[in-house]
């Protein structure tokens, strides 16, 4: 029998499987992913920011997590090799009207011990030079990484500690007993029942189902919203050198589009946020309809896309329209032209929605019988994900074997 069963391998997963091992040596942990490959979604279509925490209201599991989370992550790959780089940020205001906007998210900034400054746009230029700037955020100690060799770093130190990464294996139901959770699971026509005392679920764009497996009523539906990239040519990539971001709207769980180098070379830009026809429709024509439908009749989302359909109709003419997605490039960068832009796959966002039409914007974790279901886990969660694994490891602790006795020698 396991001692715990970790669905998901992407970055939240395989963190909270590594902090397990780290504080239970001796512990059996089973990864179970879906894919082939790890990382094969969200954390693999990340764009790689280091996130300072910055934006997120002060005492929010959001806020605490990154912080924590980023220290503990800069440490990780420092110890196993990983490149990271922390290469600054600017938030940029480009209209005077964005000055109050700007001042607040300084403010939060300070109150959650961020290094940042507030800067004039004189001098903001002179860190982008091409930047427009009417008042500017440095925040210095913003960064780079690439999550998917995070990620597989992790499944090799996991293995390397007794642990099991098993890929291709879909959870495909649970059933609860006195003495732990039956998992079935499913290795292409091979089916396979694991009898495990405690599950985690970290299902990412399929939480709130593999959550339903559970037995248990997720408190919000994921609905994927699909953000288009473009990547500067590389005549243009001296247009930014470290990351460029718009003040975001205060209303919205998203950053607005932006600038960001990339560890191992050139500049993404984007995104933008649509709704995906599919959990995992990357292409903008691909469609799930299954998905689609549970989207589309979701409450939560007729509400919302009720109150904010000019937002969406916004993003949707900039998907389709190339010469849209510059202006708003633009508008950070004036001097951005189609021909410097080539399109990148796309990534997307499990945002978690409730059902009076609320985008939930922190992270939940829920418990019961044996289960703990990641029902949202938005960005930074891969910035924070060592520090949710550390925080999942000790909500699991009491229920834990106990370390072995040191041996006196």
């Amino acid at each position: 029998m396991n001692d715990v069963t970790l669905i998901g391998g992407g970055i939240v997963g395989l963190a909270t499987a590594w902090n397990l091992l780290q504080d239970h040596p001796g512990l059996k942990v089973s990864v179970l992913e879906k894919e082939s490959t790890l990382a094969k979604h969200q954390t693999g279509h990340n764009s790689g920011v280091l996130h300072s925490g910055i934006y997120y209201k002060p005492g929010s599991l959001k806020a605490i997590n990154c912080r924590a989370g980023k220290k503990a992550m800069e440490a990780f790959c420092e110890e196993h090799g990983v490149p990271y780089k922390l290469c600054g940020k600017v938030i940029t205001a480009t209209d005077e009207k964005e000055l109050p906007k700007l001042d607040a998210i300084f403010e939060r900034g300070q109150a959650n011990g961020i290094d940042c400054e507030r800067i004039s746009g004189e001098r903001c230029r002179e860190l982008e030079p091409h930047v427009a700037s009417v008042g500017a955020i440095h925040v210095p100690e913003s960064g780079i990484v690439d999550y998917a060799e995070v990620c597989l770093t992790m499944g090799r130190l996991i293995e390397e500690r007794g642990g099991e990464v098993l890929l291709s294996s879909e959870v495909t139901g649970m059933t609860r007993g006195k003495d732990g959770v039956t998992t079935l699971r499913h290795h292409g026509d091979v089916r396979t029942e694991t009898r495990t005392k405690l599950v985690v679920n970290c299902g990412g764009l399929h939480c709130d189902r593999v959550t339903k497996l559970s037995g248990n009523e997720p408190s919000a539906q994921i609905v994927p919203f699909r953000g288009e990239y473009f990547e500067l040519t590389p005549e243009a990539e001296h247009l930014c050198k470290t990351l460029i971001y718009p003040v975001p709207d205060p209303a919205f769980p998203f950053l607005g589009v932006h600038f960001t180098s990339m560890i191992g070379g050139g500049v993404e830009c984007g995104p933008n946020a649509v709704l995906a026809l599919g959990r995992e429709c990357y292409g903008k024509f691909e469609m799930n309809p299954r998905d689609l439908w549970e989207s589309l009749t979701y409450p939560g989302f007729v509400k919302m896309a009720a109150k904010n359909w000019k937002m969406g109709v916004g993003e949707m003419w900039r998907s389709y329209n190339k010469a849209a997605f510059v202006k708003a490039l633009a508008r950070l960068m004036p001097e951005i032209r189609a021909e410097h832009l080539v399109a990148c796959p796309s990534g997307i966002r499990a945002q978690a929605l409730k059902r009076d039409g609320t985008l939930v914007d922190d992270f939940i974790v829920d418990e019961a019988d044996g289960v703990v279901n990641v029902n949202n886990a938005p960005s930074p969660a891969a910035t924070a994900s060592l520090n949710i694994g550390k925080l999942i490891t000790e909500k699991l602790g009491p229920r834990l074997p106990a370390r072995p006795a040191a041996v006196a020698v």
